[in-house]
């Protein structure tokens, strides 16, 4: 009983999302949830990678996946955005431009 544990127990070298990016991440997640696309979502932060899941229905495979994985942060960019069949749609370095194609579909919906 007098064992404390730190929360959150965050483990050395585990790979996260700073406070601007998961903002930006849940911005956009929300814009999509009250346009009616998305319904559910997944955060998954390991040694290598931070991963955000969207999903349509939370029984079905994320129909995009955010990735972030810094030791790709020299070479291709660390930042991938992930279909749904796990084909990589952009890459690069920078959170915004990697958002971009998700930004136009949303774009898309609120004109029908």
């Amino acid at each position: 009983m007098t064992n404390i544990t730190p929360f959150p127990a965050v483990s050395p070298g585990q790979v996260g999302f700073d406070r601007l990016e998961l903002q930006r991440i849940m911005d956009l997640y929300g814009r999509m949830v009250s346009a009616g696309h998305w319904r559910d979502y997944a955060m998954d932060m390991g040694r290598d990678a931070a991963i955000f899941s969207a999903f349509r229905r939370s029984a079905e495979r994320p129909e995009y996946r955010i990735e972030k994985r810094p030791a790709l942060r020299h070479r291709q960019g660390m930042w991938a955005l992930v279909g749904e069949g796990g084909h990589i749609l952009k890459r690069g370095q920078d959170l915004q431009n990697v958002l971009a194609p998700v930004e136009r579909k949303l774009l898309r919906l609120v004109e029908d």
